[in-house]
């Protein structure tokens, strides 16, 4: 018998069994059910029917995982998914169609209306993207089956229980991404229960269908975190009378605004010309926008920025979201001046 057959034989006869196993059934489940009968009065029975008629998703577990031959990072990719005319378009008919409540939220929360639509943008497509996974079943593999991150799926699935129970819901009625987001803005459970708002004051937080309550959410969720109205988010910077053990220094730093101007421009670092003609005198993080074969990009990242990568940790996503930010804003208000008579 050859090792590759042999390996095919294991897996045809343990694989179904593993996949079979009811989620009730895992060791760290029977403990998440105690707490949640414990700590918040839940029905250890009821919740433990709710799991027994459960096995772990494989999609679920599939989509999560590493990829197994991973591609090199590259920016002008990244950036090509989010800056692409379709996107662009669409945010402008989001940003007409519900400009009073971007502009409502803007005064109320100090975030300027072009990061809430790039974020909505980004994230679901202005709602065409937001996913057809139950919650529930999501949430719940990941918290017993995905074991690089399970304490943060469980306490996830806790979350979404508790929400679903404050809002007198079915907590298997909820769908959104294979990770378990919710809504127009994809709101963990957990972000959903602290930072979503009736925006719309109906009387319900509907992130799936209010595009109000999602656009008031999203801007309670940047101020939350730190949003400071009117301060700068990123600043394109020259490094080329920069010594390169520096740029290694102020990268190794990380993603926290850290860095003092001062210290920047002593070693040489200087805004890109035409942008801008000195440093915001704030502290900074340097980020590196790395591409294959291409120059890379630096910026220097400030406090709004560091905010955005709360939504979603990579300066990627932070410097798309203001890329696509800046590109709405200025097509946006080419288009109100053209409608001028």
């Amino acid at each position: 018998m050859s090792v590759r057959f042999f390996l095919l034989l294991s897996f045809l006869v343990f694989a179904p069994a593993i996949h079979a196993e009811k989620l009730s059934e895992h060791p760290e489940a029977r403990l998440f059910i105690e707490r949640m009968q414990t700590l918040h009065g839940f029905d250890a029975q009821e919740l433990e029917k709710r799991l027994a008629r459960l096995t772990p998703d494989a999609r679920v577990l599939k989509l999560v995982a590493p990829p197994a031959s991973p591609t090199q990072r590259s920016w002008q990719r990244y950036r090509s998914r989010f800056l692409e005319e379709r996107r662009v378009e669409d945010g402008l008919v989001f940003w007409r169609k519900n400009a009073a409540m971007l502009a409502r939220a803007s005064v109320l929360y100090g975030v300027p209306e072009e990061i809430i639509v790039a974020i909505i943008g980004i994230e679901t497509l202005y709602g065409r993207n937001t996913g057809s996974f139950n919650t529930f079943s999501a949430l719940a593999t990941l918290a017993f089956h995905e074991p690089r991150r399970a304490e943060f799926f469980r306490q996830e699935l806790e979350q979404l229980l508790l929400l679903a129970r404050e809002h007198n819901r079915d907590p298997e009625s909820y769908a959104g991404s294979y990770a378990g987001a919710l809504g127009l803005p994809q709101f963990m459970p957990g972000s959903l229960r602290r930072y979503a708002v009736d925006f719309d004051q109906d009387g319900s937080i509907d992130l799936a269908n209010s595009a109000a309550d999602a656009i008031g959410s999203v801007a309670n969720f940047l101020l939350q975190h730190g949003w400071r109205e009117k301060a700068p988010v990123a600043l394109p910077v020259v490094t080329t009378q920069v010594a390169p053990r520096h740029l290694q220094e102020w990268i190794a730093a990380g993603i926290r605004p850290t860095l003092g101007p001062s210290t920047l421009r002593a070693a040489g670092l200087q805004p890109e010309r035409g942008i801008a003609s000195e440093m915001p005198d704030a502290p900074a993080t340097f980020v590196d926008l790395v591409t294959p074969d291409a120059p890379t990009e630096y910026w220097l990242g400030y406090e709004n920025f560091y905010v955005i990568t709360r939504y979603n940790r990579s300066s990627f996503y932070a410097m798309a979201v203001y890329q696509s930010a800046e590109t709405l804003a200025q097509r946006y208000h080419m288009s109100k001046k053209e409608e001028r008579p």
